[in-house]
């Protein structure tokens, strides 16, 4: 990945904390993902297909998206609600960087992996990359794992 292609998801990252709690994220240096790269509580990952194929994925703790709900002023904090944000965020910011990589950008609905997966790593032909992110003192991150254009 071409650095103004990381930069179109911290720039997607900080749009969405800015937009949705009022309060910015601190986007923290983007690092090469290793084969076991640490996933949180919830993780919401979005499969790319068209001219890039990999996947993009959201992983947080509890705390952060509970913060996030109060915020909205929502009083449901159940399992399935937590599953759906976290699959809401992974899914608008791989879809806020179409802009930048264009229609041909295919997006897959989120799913929800709860927990720590057996495996879940960068395809094996391609280099990924960390974004942490910081919100209200919580680590939470966002992973990237594109193939070069096709």
């Amino acid at each position: 990945m071409e650095e103004h292609e990381v930069q179109a998801f911290i720039d997607a990252t900080k749009a969405y904390f800015a937009q949705m709690t009022d309060e910015p994220a601190e986007v923290g240096t983007p690092y090469l993902l290793d084969e076991d790269s640490t996933v949180l509580d919830f993780t919401g990952v979005i499969g790319i297909s068209g001219t890039r194929r990999g996947c993009v994925y959201f992983s947080t703790p509890r705390a952060l998206l509970e913060h996030i709900l109060t915020h909205l002023g929502e009083v449901d904090l159940s399992e399935d609600t937590l599953i759906d944000l976290a699959g809401e965020i992974a899914n608008t910011l791989a879809g806020n960087v179409r802009k930048d990589f264009g229609k041909d950008f295919l997006i897959s609905i989120p799913v929800v992996i709860q927990g720590q997966p057996r495996r879940l790593r960068a395809l094996s032909d391609s280099r990924g990359f960390v974004i942490p992110i910081k919100w209200k003192g919580i680590r939470s991150c966002l992973v990237i794992s594109l193939d070069s254009k096709v």
